[in-house]
């Protein structure tokens, strides 16, 4: 697992650019459109991408086209895979615990008489 991954994904806009990769490719203009960025903050943004391996962009005339690279995210998901029999134990000892609660007494209806208003 790279750390990069995990630093380049931190970033908001760079999460999203991800998400709107994931559709299909796109132009770093449309990104910046979509996004609402200028074209040059969305450049530095796939360059961090691109330098963590996640994006690979792909030269077409005079645009460039960002592409996903499935690569790091199977290993974060190979990675956090390790991880989830430890989660599904935590909260399968949560439910229990939750059952052994009593019920709580409904909040008071306010448009029923009695009700607080």
């Amino acid at each position: 697992m790279n750390h990069h991954t995990f630093t380049a994904l931190a970033d908001p806009h760079r999460f999203q650019i991800v998400e709107l990769l994931r559709e299909r490719p796109h132009s770093v203009g449309e990104i910046a459109d979509r996004l609402g960025l200028r074209q040059p903050q969305t450049s530095k943004h796939l360059r961090v991408l691109t330098d963590a391996g996640l994006v690979h962009m792909e030269p077409q005339a005079n645009r460039r086209i960002a592409h996903l690279n499935p690569t790091p995210f199977r290993d974060l998901d190979d990675w956090l895979t390790r991880y989830r029999p430890l989660w599904e134990e935590r909260l399968d000892r949560l439910d229990d615990y939750l059952r052994t609660l009593p019920p709580e007494d409904p909040a008071p209806d306010p448009t029923e008489p009695g009700g607080t208003p």
